[in-house]
C-alpha cells in the first residue's frame, strides 16, 4: 500500500492506494506551516480508510517547499561557486545574470579556476590543485559549507569536476559539493545556475526531509519516504538531500502522471485546475513532454529537465471581474475560498460561484448564487472554457488535435466540451490526480550528453552507451532492475560544433524497488 501526497498552493491532497486501486482520498487546506498540513492530511486519510497504518509500504510526497524558497529568496544557504574554465569564460563570471536579491540571499564566494574540456573531451587547461586548496581555505574562513562546481562541457567529460570535488573534500570533509554534470544539460551558464540553485537549497533539503520523516513517525507510519521529481519519477529521501532542485515543478508533473494513470491514455493534453492556477501540459508515451529550452525559475535561467507547461491564473478561487469586459482571475482568494466565496457565505464572486450557479458543481450553498444573472454565468463559463482551449491549442506540436484530460479540484469549472478539443475526459478521482501521480510514480534515470562519432565508433555504439547509462542510473536510484526500460530516446546532430557531434537524450524508468536496499547517496552520485 502506498500513500501519495501533493502539497499545492491552496490544497494538500492525499490518497491511499493498494496496487492500482484507490482506497481513500482526502483534500485539506494547505497551511502556512506546510509540514503540519501534511500531518493533518495523513491523519484524516488513515482515519477515513480504516487501514492499519503498519501496512503502508511507502509514502510519496510532491512539495513546493524548494520552489517557494527560491522564489522568495528565503532559507537559502550561503554558497560558493567554483568554475573550472580558465583561461576561457572569464568575460561572463558566475551569477552574472542572477537577480540582485538572490545574489544577496546566498552571499556567494565566486572563484574562477583552471580546467574544463572542449566538446570532444580535449582539455582546455590542466586542473591546478593549489588553486582549489586556496578556495577551500577561503571557504573555511568565511564558514561556507556548500559549493557548486562547474566545468566547461562536463556532461561530455566529468573527470575535472570529480577531481576538483575530491580536492575540496580532502581539505574540508564536511563540505556539501554539487557537481553540474549531475544536474544540468549542455550550456555552461544555465547548467551552472541550476547547480548553484541546488547547492543553496541543500541545507533546506535536510530540514524538509527530516520534517517529513518526523511527520510520518508522528502518525505511526514506518515506511520509506520518496519525493516527486519534475520528470514524473521519484527519488528517495537521501537522493532528495543531494538534489533538491529536481523537485521543482513536480506538482504539474504529478497531475499529468496521475491523469495518464486514471484515464489510461499515453498521448494527450492534461488540464490541471487547482484553486489558484490552471496548468496545461502534454503527455507523450505516458510521461510529461520536457521543455527543450531554457527555464526561468525565480528570475534564474536554468537548463535542467523541466516539464513543458503553460500556466494561467485561473482556479476555483479566481475573482470574477464583471467588467466590461468580463474576466476571471488572475487574482485569487486562494486557500480562503471556503470563507470568502459567495457559496460559502462570503462577499467575493469567484469562479467556483459561477460553476455552482451554472449547475456544473455541487459546492457550498447554491441558494447563495441564485441571484446571479444568467448572461453573467453563461459568459463567465464560456470565458473560462475559451481560455483553457487556447492553452491546449498552443501546446500542440502537430496539426492533429489533442484530446484533453481534465483533473484537479477546480476541474468543475469547465464544461464537458471545449472549443477545438476533440474529446474532454474527466476520470474518476480526478480531483486528487496529483496525489495519485505521486503514489504511482516510478524510478527514472536519464542521460543528456554530447558524443563525437569518430573513427570506428558508430551511431549505434553511441546510442547503446547512452541507453546503458540511463538504465544504470535508474537502477542506482532505486528501480527494480527487472522492470527498467527505455521510454524515450532522442538524438540531434549539432552542426555548429566541429566533427560529427550528436546530442543524445535517453530516459529509462522502472518500478520502485521496495525492501531491496535503496542505493546510498554516494552510490547514486
Amino acid at each position: 500500500m502506498r500513500v501519495g501526497i501533493d502539497v499545492g498552493g491552496t490544497h494538500t491532497d492525499a490518497v491511499l492506494m493498494a496496487d492500482t486501486t484507490v482506497l481513500a482520498e482526502i483534500k485539506t487546506a494547505t497551511t502556512l506551516d506546510v509540514t503540519s498540513g501534511v500531518v493533518t492530511a495523513l491523519e484524516r486519510l488513515l482515519a477515513s480508510s480504516g487501514v492499519d497504518r503498519a501496512r503502508v509500504t511507502a509514502v510519496m510526497i510532491g512539495t513546493t517547499h524548494f520552489t517557494n524558497a527560491l522564489v522568495t529568496g528565503r532559507r537559502l544557504a550561503r554558497t560558493a561557486v567554483v568554475r573550472l574554465a580558465l583561461p576561457a569564460t572569464a568575460a561572463l563570471p558566475p551569477l552574472v545574470d542572477w537577480p540582485e536579491r538572490l545574489v544577496k540571499a546566498i552571499d556567494p564566494s565566486v572563484h574562477l579556476c583552471d580546467g574544463g574540456h572542449e566538446f570532444d573531451g580535449r582539455p582546455i587547461s590542466p586542473l591546478d590543485p593549489d588553486q582549489l586548496k586556496r578556495v577551500a581555505a577561503e571557504l573555511s574562513v568565511r564558514d561556507i559549507n556548500t559549493v557548486a562546481v562547474t566545468s566547461v562541457f562536463s556532461p561530455v567529460n566529468a573527470d575535472v569536476e570529480e577531481q576538483a570535488a575530491g580536492i575540496l573534500l580532502a581539505e574540508l570533509p564536511h563540505l556539501r559539493v554539487s557537481l553540474s554534470h549531475q544536474i544540468g544539460r549542455v550550456g555552461l551558464l544555465e547548467r551552472e545556475n541550476a547547480t548553484v540553485v541546488n547547492a543553496c537549497l541543500r541545507d533546506l533539503a535536510d530540514e524538509i526531509v527530516d520534517a517529513f520523516t518526523a511527520a510520518l513517525v508522528a502518525v505511526g507510519i514506518h515506511a520509506p519516504l520518496y519525493l516527486s521529481q519534475n520528470d514524473g519519477t521519484l527519488m528517495d529521501a537521501e537522493h532528495t538531500r543531494r538534489y533538491p532542485v529536481r523537485t521543482f515543478a513536480s506538482g504539474p508533473t504529478n497531475s499529468m502522471r496521475g491523469a495518464a494513470f486514471l484515464a489510461d491514455v499515453g498521448d494527450c493534453a492534461v488540464v490541471d485546475i487547482g484553486g489558484t492556477t490552471t496548468d496545461v501540459g502534454v503527455l507523450s508515451g505516458g510521461y510529461p513532454r520536457q521543455a527543450t529550452g531554457e527555464v526561468d525559475i525565480g528570475g534564474v535561467r536554468t537548463n535542467f529537465r523541466m516539464p513543458d507547461v503553460l500556466s494561467i491564473g485561473l482556479g476555483g478561487g479566481s475573482r470574477v471581474t464583471t467588467g466590461p469586459p468580463l474576466e476571471v482571475g488572475p487574482d485569487s482568494v486562494g486557500y480562503e475560498l471556503t470563507s470568502r466565496a459567495l457559496v460559502f457565505g462570503g462577499q467575493v464572486l469567484t469562479a467556483t460561484d459561477l460553476a455552482v450557479a451554472a449547475g456544473m458543481a455541487d459546492i457550498g450553498d447554491p441558494s447563495l448564487v441564485r441571484h446571479l444573472g444568467r448572461d453573467l454565468v453563461r459568459s463567465g463559463v464560456a470565458w473560462m472554457a475559451t481560455r483553457v482551449s487556447e492553452l491546449v491549442d498552443r501546446m500542440r506540436v502537430s496539426a492533429l488535435p489533442l484530446p484533453a484530460v481534465v483533473v484537479g479540484g477546480g476541474s468543475v469549472l469547465l464544461p464537458d466540451r471545449l472549443p477545438g478539443v476533440p474529446a474532454v475526459l474527466r476520470p474518476d478521482h480526478h480531483a486528487v490526480a496529483n496525489a495519485i501521480g505521486a503514489a504511482t510514480g516510478q524510478i527514472g534515470g536519464d542521460v543528456d550528453r554530447l558524443f563525437a562519432i569518430t573513427g570506428a565508433r558508430t551511431r549505434e555504439d553511441v546510442l547503446d552507451q547512452a541507453r546503458a547509462e540511463a538504465v544504470e542510473r535508474a537502477i542506482s536510484a532505486g528501480a527494480d532492475p527487472g522492470t527498467v526500460e527505455v521510454v524515450d530516446i532522442d538524438e540531434v546532430h549539432v552542426a555548429y560544433l566541429p566533427g560529427n557531434a550528436v546530442r543524445v537524450r535517453v530516459k529509462a524508468v522502472g518500478d520502485l524497488r521496495l525492501g531491496g536496499g535503496i542505493a546510498t547517496s554516494e552510490e547514486q552520485a
